[in-house]
């Protein structure tokens, strides 16, 4: 009996080594696999970072490439800018470089001979000045190809002289006003002129009435009362007429161009500034004051660059308008001309 016992014990004992040992044998395949699962998923975590830094880094550099671009482009962009708003045309190397301009001798030839052609030159463009004493053949020629440009007028007579003659011309930059301004060999300022002061003016109805309107402007008088509305209205009238002449100034009318000659014969004038110039009164005896003007005065006394319709847009006439609209003319003509030349850099409208 004891001996069955025993037998049953020891058998259960195997059977339960038995059972023991083979749990243990499936925990440690279940821990090699666990381990294994465990490396393949940090490759892969890995393996999915480096991918994400690579597109990273490839994402930067495409960036940064784009930038560069941008950049690049900006800096291009900004020195066709600059080039263009110096406004420097550079002559064709082996072309026709040579710009002929007609133009009346002052001031318009001096301001092309003694400043216009160095601007130029420093781009390579030779100027030629045709001098004319008169403004019907400056046009004529122009209309002819003579001429490449010319500069004397103002708009009003280039359109007078396009629809008389036939002419094809457009103007295409405005450079200068010769303004009237008020002269005198005796006084050195309006402040000095004295009650009764015999004052001289153009006699011809358009400058006169310019002439009274310069002096109204400056406070010489209130007003010109009458003057260009009612033909009776005369000099004399608005020599005595107290309201609008209360310091009694005696209103001269003498031939414009003979004002100069007379200025020793009277206390001042208002006088043409091309009459002016040719007296050599700015170097002389300078303006006491000169005309102001307004948009609409300001176009219709501006002396523009005049060149026959067609040709504007070339090379030569671009060059040649930033010679003449340049810091340096405008500087040329403030000290040349001391006011009986104004600088008017306008678009032609």
């Amino acid at each position: 009996m004891k001996k069955k016992v025993l037998t049953s014990i020891i058998l259960s004992t195997v059977l339960t080594f038995g059972a023991l040992t083979g749990c243990g044998s499936n925990g440690a395949a279940d821990s090699a696999n666990d381990a294994s699962s465990t490396e393949a998923a940090e490759a892969e975590s890995t393996e999915e970072a480096a991918e994400a830094e690579s597109t990273e880094e490839a994402t930067e550099a495409e960036s940064t490439e784009e930038a560069t671009e941008a950049e690049s482009t900006e800096e291009a962009t900004d020195a066709e800018g600059t080039e263009e708003a110096a406004g420097e045309i550079v002559a064709p190397a082996d072309g026709d470089n040579k710009i002929t301009v007609g133009a009346t001798p002052v001031p318009h030839a001096e301001i092309l001979d003694n400043i216009v052609k160095e601007v130029l030159a420093k781009n390579g463009w030779e100027l030629e000045t045709v001098v004319f004493n008169d403004y019907v053949l400056p046009n004529t020629s122009l209309e002819e190809g003579e001429l490449d440009a010319n500069y004397f007028q103002t708009l009003g007579y280039m359109n007078q002289q396009n629809e008389d003659a036939g002419l094809h011309l457009t103007a295409v930059a405005g450079v200068h006003i010769e303004p009237m301004g008020i002269y005198s060999e005796k006084y050195t300022s309006l402040e000095e002129l004295p009650d009764g002061a015999s004052i001289g003016i153009p006699n011809d109805p358009d400058n006169a009435e310019r002439g009274i309107d310069l002096l109204v402007q400056k406070g010489l008088l209130t007003s010109k009362g009458d003057y260009g509305t009612d033909d009776n209205y005369t000099e004399d009238t608005l020599s005595k007429d107290t309201e609008a002449n209360p310091h009694g100034y005696v209103i001269t009318p003498l031939e414009a161009a003979s004002l100069p000659l007379s200025l020793p014969d009277l206390d001042a004038a208002t006088i043409n500034g091309n009459y002016a110039l040719e007296a050599g009164l700015p170097e002389s005896h300078p303006a006491l004051d000169i005309e102001e003007f307004d948009d609409e005065t300001t176009l219709k006394r501006t002396n523009f660059l005049v060149v026959k319709d067609g040709s504007q847009d070339s090379d030569k006439i671009k060059a040649l308008v930033a010679a003449l609209q340049s810091d340096e003319v405008k500087a040329y003509i403030e000290e040349t001309y001391k006011g009986a030349v104004i600088s008017s850099f306008t678009d032609a409208q």
